[in-house]
């Protein structure tokens, strides 16, 4: 248990961190995972809608209309048009929302890569290996 109690106080403290982001640029908590979640899907490779995004947030079609119209309105992302189906709209994140994020919690990031490669392969992929499982043990009580 003390393994699990460790990682809640890691997702407290992650909270906390990422709350001070979002107070210090005038976002809402929400503005922020809305922004993680665009740049999460825009790593892998996948453009996001505004109804995927309300999904992946857990919000209805008014609080994502709220929630792009604020991010757009900061700066923070823009909405584009398809070139094919010009009907489709994608939400892309400000290279400006980037570089504000990268500012905050890069350092974070730069320690924690660091810590990482204090660890051998086999200890790296038993770290992954639990923290993927935490992920869909929470994803399962979304269900």
């Amino acid at each position: 248990m003390e393994i699990v109690h460790l990682l809640r106080a890691v997702v407290v403290d992650l909270g906390r961190h990422s709350a001070r982001f979002a107070r210090r640029n005038g976002m809402h908590p929400t503005d922020v995972r809305a922004l993680i979640a665009l740049m999460d899907a825009s790593r892998a490779g996948a453009e996001t809608t505004a109804g995927q995004l309300g999904a992946a947030l857990g919000l209805n079609s008014a609080g994502t209309t709220a929630l792009v119209d604020r991010l757009e309105r900061a700066g923070h992302v823009r909405r584009v048009r398809g070139e094919r189906d010009r009907r489709k709209v994608t939400i892309e994140v400000d290279e400006r929302a980037i570089a504000l994020g990268r500012e905050h919690f890069g350092p974070l990031i730069d320690r924690a890569v660091g810590l990482l490669q204090g660890y051998d392969e086999r200890e790296l992929a038993a770290i992954r290996g639990f923290l993927t499982g935490v992920r869909e043990a929470a994803a399962q009580e979304d269900d």
